[in-house]
């Protein structure tokens, strides 16, 4: 798609079809792979690519809502080979990064 920004874990996209626009994170290693995708709103899409590194840009694209979320890695939090979609996906996020908060504060 023609319309889309990139970092090195992240990409994001308007769809012109649905006039909505996406954004998607995806880790790999050899620990395994990890692929969540987000509905963001046009103003995210606008300040995607503006932050200096990438885990800014991530950062931002977790504050909107995760639409689909899947994790097939070796230390994974969901488990082995478990796709996860909409409310359960979301509230697993916001777990994780209210958690990874905390241990930036400390």
């Amino acid at each position: 798609m023609k319309n889309n920004k990139h970092g090195n874990n992240w990409t994001a996209y308007y769809d012109p079809q649905t006039g909505r626009y996406f954004a998607e994170i995806m880790y790999t290693s050899r620990e395994g792979r990890e692929h969540y995708r987000y509905e963001i709103t046009g103003d995210v899409y606008a300040r995607l690519g503006t932050f200096g590194s990438d885990s800014d840009n991530e950062d931002l694209i977790k504050s909107a809502k995760m639409t689909y979320s899947f994790e097939n890695t070796m230390y994974g939090t969901l488990g082995p080979e478990r796709t996860v979609w909409d409310e359960e996906a979301n509230n697993t996020m916001k777990k994780a990064v209210k958690k990874h908060g905390k241990r930036k504060k400390k």
